[in-house]
């Protein structure tokens, strides 16, 4: 993901505080313990986590994330290895960080 520049507005330092995701994940494991993976990732202060739909080998959940200057690579990392796949970030809020001069 790039960072587009305007040309009249300085560059200033962003974070992502909230990222809603959906993603497909194997019943194992289990809600409970994929949300608790998923929060122990630096800068993850919560992990809102629904059931959306349910197969036979799989359930399509919903994830909200809010934290301080989210890492959504590392998140997708961490999601990977708990066998999910991201289908769509549904929600991103983004804040401007204060520099004191």
């Amino acid at each position: 993901m790039g960072d587009i520049s305007l040309m009249s507005e300085p560059s200033q330092k962003t974070s992502i505080v909230r990222i809603v995701l959906d993603v497909l994940k194997p019943h194992n494991p289990n809600i409970i313990d994929f949300s608790r993976n998923i929060a122990q990732v630096k800068g993850i202060r919560r992990v809102d986590s629904s059931v959306m739909e349910v197969d036979a080998e799989t359930e399509t959940i919903k994830l909200i994330i809010d934290g301080n200057e989210l890492d959504v690579s590392r998140i997708e990392e961490i999601i990977k290895k708990l066998g999910g796949a991201i289908h769509s970030v549904d929600a991103v809020v983004v804040e401007k960080i204060e520099t004191k001069k």
